[in-house]
């Protein structure tokens, strides 16, 4: 059986990063934080290696953090387990109109 890894880098992230190839929608996804505490979720959904997977439910408008940092802000209301990409989150680095 293969493990599926995730990690989440600081502890204001809510989401994390996907180190596992072919995670499917029903797959367990172990998600490690650099204090070696461990929290299993399951995908909702296919999330190719190196993507972000929800650590928690993220409302449409919240910021998504990734290292303690914001990337982006949810498009749509973001499931606990939900891929988290261009699909549902708004990048807002680099933007003039904000």
């Amino acid at each position: 059986m293969d493990i599926n890894f995730g990690l989440k880098v600081n502890a204001l992230d809510n989401v994390a990063t996907v180190f596992a190839n072919s995670v499917q929608a029903g797959d367990v996804v172990t998600v490690r934080d650099k204090k070696g505490n461990e929290e299993e979720i399951t995908s909702l959904n296919e999330i190719p290696y190196g993507h972000k997977i929800a650590i928690k439910a993220i409302l449409k408008g919240e910021p998504i953090m990734k290292y303690g940092e914001k990337l982006g802000v949810a498009s749509t209301q973001i499931a606990k387990g939900a891929h988290v990409h261009v699909h549902n989150l708004e990048s807002v680095r680099g933007r003039g109109d904000l």
